[in-house]
């Protein structure tokens, strides 16, 4: 019944919703002198300080699977730029956008939706330009890579859900918005965006790696560009990823259920 109210203001509200995911892109930056350049600077300027750090200083930064170390950088790390705005920015959302709730009684379900639709169109940009990175350095996409957008809208949906539970949480309690950004630097290095998972030798630590969610993304996309695997060839950690995003998904009905008619109230 929830679920199905989430889905029906989805449908009819699905023109504002991109009206508003534009909007919310063109608010992120407006204002700088440089402009839509940051959606490229910002990220640039990230990989190349872990590129420097791990190729340079800590000389670690070796081939794999005869990919440039830079190339097995970029392809976990792009995907992560979009993951992390989700966690931090996503979890704000309800709070950001107060006024749909309290003076236009808009929709609480769809305001995370259009936020991550925002997020995802910078993530499509940066995509295009790594493909073409990988292509200028002699390394162009196999077929592999039509499995792409599997990854890409298998993240779309669950961080999507994740800032719907997490802004519902958020817009009831500050605290809990801090605790997800005071975590997010930590998750970073934990799931294995700078480092190959597969070389733990701890079995039940590798299992717990497998069940982050994060993890299993970044891995997918390097599936797709540097490790050259099918998604089918993977089915347990496939599986974990679903019963993981199954269990957000309730989590998320029923933080829904519970909140959304106190929310108008405390964001007043």
């Amino acid at each position: 019944m929830i679920l199905g109210n989430i889905i029906k203001d989805h449908v009819t509200y699905k023109q504002q919703i991109f009206k508003l995911a534009k909007a919310d892109l063109v608010k992120t930056y407006r204002g700088a002198a440089l402009g839509w350049a940051w959606a490229i600077i910002k990220p640039a300027v990230t990989i190349f300080v872990y590129w420097f750090s791990f190729e340079i200083g800590l000389r670690a930064g070796k081939d794999v699977n005869g990919f440039p170390f830079f190339l097995w950088l970029i392809s976990g790390v792009i995907p992560w730029f979009y993951m992390s705005d989700m966690l931090t920015a996503g979890t704000d959302t309800i709070r950001k956008y107060s006024y749909l709730v309290t003076k236009m009684k808009f929709p609480v379900s769809t305001i995370p939706t259009f936020v991550s639709i925002s997020k995802f169109i910078v993530h499509l940009i940066l995509m295009a330009i790594m493909i073409v990175i990988f292509i200028c350095m002699g390394y162009p996409p196999t077929v592999y890579i039509l499995q792409l957008p599997i990854y890409m809208i298998l993240m779309f949906i669950f961080f999507t859900i994740w800032s719907l539970f997490a802004s519902l949480l958020s817009s009831m309690s500050k605290d809990f918005g801090n605790l997800v950004k005071s975590m997010v630097t930590a998750v970073f290095w934990l799931s294995g965006i700078l480092w190959n998972p597969d070389t733990i030798k701890i079995g039940w630590v590798k299992n717990i790696l497998m069940i982050n969610p994060v993890t299993f993304l970044s891995n997918g996309f390097r599936n797709c560009f540097i490790n050259q695997v099918w998604i089918f060839e993977q089915p347990k950690r496939l599986l974990y990823f679903g019963i993981v995003t199954i269990l957000l998904l309730l989590l998320t009905i029923w933080a829904y259920k519970k909140l959304r008619k106190e929310i108008p109230d405390v964001l007043i």
